[in-house]
């Protein structure tokens, strides 16, 4: 039995949500989206609340059951809160800002790192932190890791783009023989 799978959704004031077949709409005050089960679940909307429920007893699909709850769940969470990434930047000359439609950084290359901000996500930057949001969960996260990944923490002095909770464990540099 899923845990996750169990539990009803809420759906709060702002987000709608219809069924159409294996079809989940949803509608929030700036954007829609969609999820396709593809006949995997069950899907029951009554009184504001949404529940997933097997369709049989396979262990696939019980996989789905708790699956799709949870991409359901990020989905009107989105929608109603939004998601936010926070990502610091350390390190001496190490800059971002943004022009345009692209964050523009400076991480100690030769030449300056671009990345174009894809449309749906919402970029600032404010001194060396770069804060990321949206409404789709895992987009958010992607693009988290993209930008992290242009220049990963380095564990010596700690230079380097990292998540705003993550810890960086230190290493010892060369001690000097005596």
């Amino acid at each position: 039995m899923s845990r996750v799978g169990k539990k009803p959704i809420n759906i709060p004031k702002g987000v709608e949500v219809s069924v159409q077949g294996s079809k989940i709409l949803f509608k929030g005050a700036k954007e829609q989206k969609e999820l396709e089960t593809y006949g995997r679940v069950q899907i029951h909307l009554q009184d504001g609340t949404l529940s997933f429920a097997c369709v049989d007893s396979q262990a696939q699909s019980r996989a789905y059951w708790g699956t799709y709850r949870a991409l359901a769940n990020n989905i009107i969470v989105g929608l109603s809160q939004g998601f936010t990434k926070v990502l610091e930047i350390n390190g001496v000359g190490y800059k971002a800002n943004i022009s345009g439609k692209n964050l523009e950084m400076a991480l100690g290359f030769s030449h300056p790192v671009i990345y174009p901000i894809p449309a749906g996500v919402e970029m600032s930057v404010d001194k060396n932190t770069i804060t990321i949001k949206g409404a789709d969960k895992q987009q958010i996260g992607q693009i988290a890791a993209e930008i992290r990944k242009f220049r990963p923490p380095e564990p010596y002095k700690g230079k380097g783009i990292k998540y705003s909770d993550e810890m960086i464990v230190r290493k010892a540099g060369k001690t000097s023989k005596k």
